[in-house]
């Protein structure tokens, strides 16, 4: 077991990873990243719900894609359960319940703990930042291009290429030509217009089509996606895969394989990570001028035992609700930014229902089959404003996202502007419920993605009520500004114009709560981290995970652009310190 490592990070979500291959790999440092939820598709855990497994893993052979495949059921319920889907925050012993974030508001917290973190259910989409919103807007201590050779390498890494458009991305692209919008072909995107997602997804194979009828079996030679849109269950496609060559490259098939791959090489450094430690403490002493973080708390999740680690320096990836709760609960100096300036995006939900006739004349089928195809494979952009991306996806998911998430108040009894460009808005429950999804085949949906700026009022904090076995636990508030509902509605209404356009026969506006699935700069660089993520207040004490932006991109998803930055960050820290 490594009890000395260079660097511990904290977290193996969708950066940490990142930032400890670029350690390795780059710098030959030894790294131990400490995750607090458990390891799927590593044979030290077969059973990692249920038994305690191994401790640690350092080696690549240890990942096994059929043992994934048989923790993967790919089935919604079994998935995304909050409570006791094998995707969820809280420990891996699925006989104790998740852990808890106190959200005084109506509003739903999504995301995921364990080695791949909340890359594990992602679309995979990752473009990338806006730059207007890192150069032209005064939140970044650093410029876009700094940012641009850590792209490539992470687009190079993940695979991200552009996505493969069916039936649902046809109509979306036909629906924003008839609007009158420009089709983009530009990854660092300046002006408005619509383009296919690029994804970290491998390409389908060139046979795969309507007709295709062979083996989706990895084992019987099937390679790329399936176009199955199974990502928010885990997308454990195709089946019987190895980790690294599973289709959608999340974290823990991209990221992870290539950090432990260090460790075949005598000239390189080491990684090695260790699920189900739950860090409590970042410890720190008084140094010249600030305090220096010099090791870490953490406590065994499944025996309760603790224990203690010192490394020369700490990297915090824990996300944008746990990075910020660990600094309080370490009582770290807090000059009122700690944990403040949330964004989330500002979603909303877009859904148009089409008729047979005009399915067939744009696309040549009378059925679009949102489960088809990946989950978002076609976007738009409009910097300074945000953007939208097309998405389809699973029953159950598109009845929750459709008709049953929504601040409005009941579809019967929520009257709809005539001035508006959507036919119906709110909840819809009952025998409508029914007809809408009698129509599921005939339906996709827009996601709005607004540009919501950081503001001091929303963020985490702790709870001083209630506490856990690691804690007071985070308590997390966001409300959007009048600037940012503006935004939305604005890019709403361009949403419901290009389902018009398209020929849809219905829109519906959702009016999403928030969701606070899309987070960033919780505790942002330029206000709690300088130009080289390292804290201004703690010195050799790194924050590499998306609560580091400095705002919210423009809009574009932030997978992207957090493992960009962490690779960044990775270079930072050696420049630094080694």
């Amino acid at each position: 077991m490594m009890t000395d490592p260079d660097v511990v990070i904290i977290g193996a979500g969708a950066d940490g990873p990142a930032c400890a291959s670029r350690l390795a790999r780059k710098h030959g440092l030894d790294v131990l990243i400490l995750e607090a939820g458990p390891w799927h598709g590593n044979k030290e855990w077969p059973n990692p719900h249920v038994e305690v497994g191994g401790s640690e893993s350092s080696d690549p052979d240890d990942l096994d894609g059929k043992l994934l495949d048989e923790q993967y059921s790919a089935r919604e319920a079994d998935a995304n359960d909050p409570t006791a889907g094998y995707l969820r925050v809280g420990p891996a012993d699925h006989s104790r319940a998740p852990w808890f974030r106190d959200l005084h508001q109506n509003a739903f917290l999504w995301q995921i703990s364990a080695v791949g973190g909340t890359s594990i259910h992602y679309f995979a989409n990752h473009p990338r930042a806006y730059p207007y919103a890192v150069d032209e807007q005064p939140h970044w201590p650093i410029d876009y291009e700094d940012l641009v050779p850590y792209y490539k390498l992470n687009e190079q890494v993940t695979h991200v290429q552009q996505a493969p458009a069916t039936a649902k991305e046809q109509l979306f692209f036909e629906g924003a030509k008839r609007a009158g919008y420009d089709l983009l072909d530009n990854l660092n995107v300046t002006e408005t217009g619509y383009r296919p997602q690029p994804n970290a997804i491998a390409c389908p194979p060139e046979y795969l089509d309507a007709d295709y009828d062979g083996s989706f079996s990895y084992d019987d030679g099937f390679r790329g996606d399936s176009l199955v849109g199974n990502h928010f269950q885990g997308g454990p496609t195709p089946k019987d895969a190895p980790v690294r060559e599973k289709a959608r490259k999340s974290s823990n098939v991209s990221w992870v394989p290539r950090a432990l791959d260090v460790n075949n090489d005598p000239n390189l450094g080491n990684v090695a990570i260790r699920p189900n430690t739950f860090v409590t403490n970042i410890n720190a002493t008084e140094g010249w001028g600030a305090m220096e973080a010099t090791g870490v708390e953490f406590r065994d999740t499944w025996a309760g035992k603790t224990g203690t680690i010192s490394a020369d320096v700490v990297v915090l990836a824990a996300g944008c609700i746990e990075s910020p709760r660990l600094w309080l609960n370490s009582d770290l100096p807090n000059d009122g930014w700690v944990g403040k300036g949330l964004t989330t995006h500002w979603f909303d939900w877009i859904v148009g229902v089409y008729p047979e006739e005009t399915l067939e004349e744009i696309t040549g089928v009378s059925t679009i089959d949102p489960f088809v195809g990946q989950n978002s494979a076609a976007r738009f952009d409009k910097p300074g404003i945000g953007g939208m991306e097309d998405i389809g996806m699973s029953p159950g998911l598109v009845s929750f996202g459709n008709f049953l998430f929504s601040q409005a108040g009941y579809s019967f009894d929520t009257e709809v502007d005539p001035d508006e460009p959507w036919d119906g808005r709110g909840y819809v429950v009952g025998k409508e419920l029914k007809r809408k999804m009698a129509d599921y085949r005939r339906t996709k949906s827009i996601l709005i993605l607004t540009d919501d700026l950081p503001r001091q009022n929303n963020g985490v904090e702790l709870d001083d009520t209630f506490s856990d076995e690691h804690g007071p636990v985070p308590k997390v508030k966001w409300t959007p500004h009048p600037d940012d509902d503006a935004k939305r509605d604005e890019l709403s209404r361009i949403a419901a114009r290009i389902h018009k356009e398209a020929g849809a026969e219905y829109v519906h506006r959702c009016d999403w709560p928030p969701l606070l699935l899309h987070m960033q700069s919780s505790m942002g660089m330029g206000r709690v981290l300088d130009e080289n993520a390292e804290a201004y207040n703690v010195d050799r004490l790194f924050i590499a995970d998306h609560s580091a932006l400095a705002n919210g991109l423009g809009g574009p998803n932030p997978t992207n652009s957090g493992q960009a930055l962490a690779l960044r960050t990775a270079d930072r820290i050696s420049e630094l310190y080694f």
